[in-house]
């Protein structure tokens, strides 16, 4: 009975092992690394372009600025996809929930090994800006506090 070696294509199939097939794997995986390469450049320009980017997303409040339940990563996501980018709800970070009127830096998670920062404005629909291309202004608590003083 002879014996032969069996290698293991990246599609599961098994093939015996010779020069040219040991050859052809080689050149399936060197073609397989460029293209991960190459996705990852075009990512790692995507990220670049996403933390350049502010977006605001409008809801509803109380009186003291806290919101009526909470801003999830859909529709983080869905402010995203609004502007072009096509980025997935389950690609979105948030570390704290968001509950409340402020600034957020949101990271996104292109790839594992590509991470993008975009800026977040949460505000009330009372306070939603009349010129959309300027960055709103959300009060702080020290402002709240000094108009209360007044």
């Amino acid at each position: 009975m002879v014996m032969q070696e069996i290698i293991y294509c990246p599609k599961k199939f098994a093939t015996t092992v010779t020069h040219g097939n040991i050859e052809q794997i080689k050149f399936q995986r060197k073609k397989q690394e460029e293209k991960q390469k190459e996705e990852i450049k075009k990512l790692q320009e995507l990220a670049n372009e996403i933390s350049n980017l502010s977006c605001t997303i409008t809801v509803k409040t109380n009186k003291e600025g806290k919101l009526f339940g909470s801003v999830t990563a859909s529709h983080i996501a869905d402010t995203l996809s609004k502007k072009g980018y096509q980025i997935d709800g389950n690609m979105i970070i948030l570390e704290t929930p968001i509950k409340k009127c402020d600034l957020y830096n949101i990271t996104i998670m292109l790839h594992p090994e590509v991470k993008a920062q975009c800026r977040v404005w949460i505000v009330s629909e009372s306070e939603k800006p009349a010129n959309p291309q300027k960055e709103p202004s959300v009060p702080s608590s020290k402002s709240n506090s000094e108009e209360k003083k007044n």
